[in-house]
């Protein structure tokens, strides 16, 4: 047969979609063509294809060899187009049956030798592999990967000998089962090692129980990127299918997918980090730093040091939970469904409103600091604290603080009253929220005139109402009256904090 068909799977984001490899043999001067829009990494598979299967004892055809990727209109980039081409090239030279390879795909980059190097992105692939019913072949350094897709038959090769060795019946290949285990869930840094900073601490426990986002706002030195670290801690382990995203992203990126397998990401991107670094992007676009903490925690310390347009990026996805990158040509969708924890000081030097020490900055410095912040990125933040300075007493002192494991108690029993519910509350819609809020008349009145005193946008009322609604869940109280609603109203703390009288830059200034 001088005409072969395979099928494989091209990576463009999260997605894996179907590319058929067509082999044609013709007569004519010898030589190795590739259309369907190949990019440099694939073309030059024409060599390594070449070097592996004479290098491996099998006739390589002095013929005209074309080869066609369909479809012809999507990109196809990098190595993992060896092996479906070099078994195309044995199928259509009669060395390999064409019935042999008409139910799987495969994928894997070759070396000269003829082994088979491990790719990227391959837990996507095996996620549609599985549901087209197909048998998928993938190398060996991929197999565990490639065996989390349950229900999928994964054949883990080395060599190109022991994928026709198979074929051909000679030597068969038992479907590859998993062989490292998750690891178990690795220590957290506890809360207990937290001293005072009690309000602080409540905030972290209500976002855990939401999902909602969180700014600590203070001086050097106060606690607040210790308290940040202290998150993952309390919130509840990834389901499968929310292990399987975290995986798939990993993936992609060329990441260890079993490292702290079921627990929730915890990205902490340097403040010098550029928008794409951030959002994701380049020419062939990959995930950036909130797609990596999806499902999980991304940490911003030193959240005014970051360009302020790097920080506009971000707006879309927090509300969202994804984000679309578009190209002139194409657009790539990575999930975003993250839980934003910041850090900040309250000036340049970082002592604007602390007791203990006169802050030096001038008011024209700390107007111009606070104004990297922009009023639409500060309402998508529900919980925004003040982290004061503690008194020595309170720092040196032996007794310690509840420890994560009964705060995560409380967590899980409010996030289990949300979920029945339908969703977290940070993102149930509007509707969903104000049926579980069940605000009464009375209510509604006194927070009206507290939203018109406090100049807040719409926005921030729904965020006051998912805090409050959190606040509810997390006494296991069906609706929110006016306790929570208080409480909720003064974790809004950013607007008071920055709006002291920078000509008094080193009073005693804090919020009530």
């Amino acid at each position: 047969m001088s005409l072969a068909m395979l099928r494989t799977r091209a990576s463009l984001g999260l997605e894996a979609p179907e590319v058929q490899v067509e082999v044609h043999l013709s007569n004519g001067l010898p030589g190795l063509s590739i259309v369907g829009l190949p990019e440099a990494a694939v073309k030059e598979s024409r060599e390594r294809v070449r070097s592996a299967l004479l290098n491996a004892g099998f006739e390589f055809p002095a013929r005209r060899i074309t080869l066609n990727l369909a479809p012809a209109d999507l990109p196809k980039e990098g190595g993992r187009f060896d092996l479906p081409i070099a078994l195309g090239i044995l199928v259509a030279s009669g060395q390999v049956p064409e019935e042999a390879v008409a139910q799987i795909e495969c994928l894997g980059e070759l070396a000269l030798d003829g082994s088979i190097r491990s790719v990227t992105g391959v837990l996507p692939a095996a996620l549609c592999c599985r549901k087209a019913g197909r048998t998928l072949v993938v190398p060996r350094g991929n197999a565990d990967e490639a065996a989390l897709a349950e229900q999928l038959d994964v054949l883990s090769v080395g060599h190109l000998l022991e994928l026709v060795a198979h074929l051909l019946g000679r030597e068969r290949i038992t479907p590859h089962v998993c062989s490292v285990t998750p690891q178990a869930r690795l220590p957290e840094p506890d809360l207990s090692e937290v001293r005072g900073q009690h309000q602080a601490r409540r905030a972290l426990e209500i976002a855990a129980a939401g999902g909602h986002n969180l700014l600590f706002a203070g001086p050097p030195g106060t606690g607040k990127t210790m308290l940040a670290s202290r998150l993952s801690g309390i919130l509840p382990p990834l389901g499968e299918a929310e292990a399987l995203e975290v995986a798939a992203v990993r993936s992609v990126c060329g990441m260890p997918i079993m490292e702290r397998w079921g627990q929730r990401p915890f990205r902490a991107p340097h403040h010098t980090a550029s928008g794409v670094a951030l959002v994701g992007g380049g020419s062939r676009p990959r995930p950036g730093e909130v797609s990596l903490a999806h499902h999980g925690v991304l940490f911003l310390d030193e959240l005014a040091e970051f360009d302020r347009g790097v920080l506009e990026v971000m707006r879309e996805p927090l509300e969202s939970g994804r984000i679309l990158i578009s190209r002139a040509s194409h657009q790539r969708r990575f999930p975003a469904r993250f839980q934003l924890v910041a850090a900040m000081n309250p000036c340049p030097c970082g002592y604007l409103g602390d007791s203990r020490r006169n802050c030096s900055c001038t008011p024209a410095q700390i107007q111009r600091y606070q104004a990297r912040l922009s009023g639409p990125l500060l309402d998508r933040i529900d919980l925004q604290v003040e982290v004061p300075g503690l008194p020595a007493e309170e720092l040196t002192s032996a007794t310690p603080g509840e420890a994560s494991d009964a705060v995560r108690e409380r967590v899980l029993a409010a996030r289990a009253r949300q979920l029945a519910r339908g969703g977290l509350n940070a993102h149930l819609d509007t509707h969903a929220l104000e049926a579980a809020c069940q605000l009464e008349d009375g209510e509604r009145q006194w927070l009206a005139g507290v939203l018109s005193r406090l100049n807040l946008s719409a926005r921030a009322y729904h965020r006051v109402l998912r805090v409050a609604l959190t606040l509810s869940d997390l006494i296991a109280q069906d609706g929110v009256q006016r306790p929570q609603l208080m409480e909720a109203i003064g974790y809004r703390q950013l607007d008071r904090m920055m709006g002291r009288d920078p000509a008094r830059p080193g009073a005693e200034q804090r919020s009530a």
